[in-house]
């Protein structure tokens, strides 16, 4: 087989789907004909680009670097041919960006403006991933990064869309002196006990899969402090030893705060780009999409319990 450019659609519909169903549906395979294709290219690269699970199917890391670069080859083929308007200076456009809470807002605004430097952001913090959906809806923002999770997809109109950036794993935060500090990974039953610290509702459907990871465990938290806000003040908290919060896997502990993985990985986390499809052009999702995934990229460069995480789980001797 010689590697195509709708070979390349197909790994990028597959990874914004997070489905091969749906993006079969998408690019109008049948399911079959999709998975088979699937197969066949991921013998061309002679490595797994998908892992396969009973909710869908997530990147692999050599994945995540496979469709990074085919969504920039993609983008390319797109441009060649296309001819700047007459009269010289392009037009500036203005484009209202909304992002849940999300360390990879300012790599991907970086990237937006390397990459389209015509295009001015104008950038605003909404937390909850819900709302995000109705300004996009009214017509208050043009694009957005929210955040759902599996099963509990996110929910739009015809007049939005959206594609997946990443479907990361939920750590935990610890103080460093607690007695499960050292362990190379947490049970999440082991931290019954504890106190935790919890962003609140999101309308996407935390903290609802966190209780329900915890029943999962066979507990019910005792004592939960509901805190959205400065991260080094809850670092701050944590080495205090005043509580053990979730976190995201990129974020960057602060000395006496460790970050691990959870045995099983019972929580996950998807980052969504979500835009109005009448007020953004391809070419600026496309820019955005790849300016996040680059972002993202970068942010797990900077996380080693992230890589280590990583490298266990999908290594031969993990599965």
């Amino acid at each position: 087989m010689e590697l195509e450019l709708r070979h390349l659609r197909v790994l990028c519909a597959i990874a914004d789907a997070g489905s091969v169903g749906r993006a079969a549906t998408e690019l109008g395979y049948s399911q079959p004909a999709m998975s088979t294709q699937l197969r066949r290219i991921e013998r061309y690269f002679g490595e797994s680009i998908f892992e396969r699970g009973p909710t869908g199917v997530r990147l692999t890391p050599y994945g995540f670097e496979v469709v990074a670069q085919a969504r920039d080859v993609l983008t390319r083929a797109d441009a060649i041919g296309r001819r700047p308007a007459a009269g010289g200076v392009p037009e500036r456009r203005s484009l209202r960006v909304a992002a849940t809470n999300s360390p990879m807002l300012a790599g991907m605004v970086s990237g937006v403006r390397s990459r389209l430097p015509d295009v001015s952001l104008a950038v605003s913090s909404v937390y909850a991933s819900s709302r995000i959906v109705e300004l996009l809806e009214e017509g208050v923002v043009d694009a957005a990064i929210a955040a759902d999770y599996p099963g509990r997809e996110l929910e739009h109109s015809d007049a939005v869309a959206h594609r997946g950036i990443v479907t990361e794993p939920t750590f935990v935060a610890l103080p460093s002196r607690h007695p499960l500090a050292q362990r190379t990974q947490v049970a999440l039953a082991d931290l019954a006990g504890e106190d935790w610290f919890l962003t609140p509702d999101d309308g996407a459907g935390w903290p609802g899969v966190f209780y329900t990871a915890c029943t999962a465990a066979g507990f019910t938290p005792e004592a939960v402090h509901e805190f959205l806000g400065d991260q080094q003040q809850l670092q701050g908290m944590i080495a205090d030893g005043l509580g053990v919060a979730v976190v995201q896997p990129t974020m960057r502990p602060v000395p006496h705060v460790v970050v691990k993985p959870l045995v099983g990985t019972p929580l996950w986390c998807r980052y969504v780009l979500a835009w109005r499809r009448a007020a953004v052009a391809d070419d600026v999702a496309e820019a955005l999409l790849q300016s996040a995934t680059a972002a993202h990229r970068q942010l797990v460069g900077q996380s080693p319990h992230l890589r280590a995480w990583a490298a266990r789980t999908w290594s031969p001797a993990g599965g």
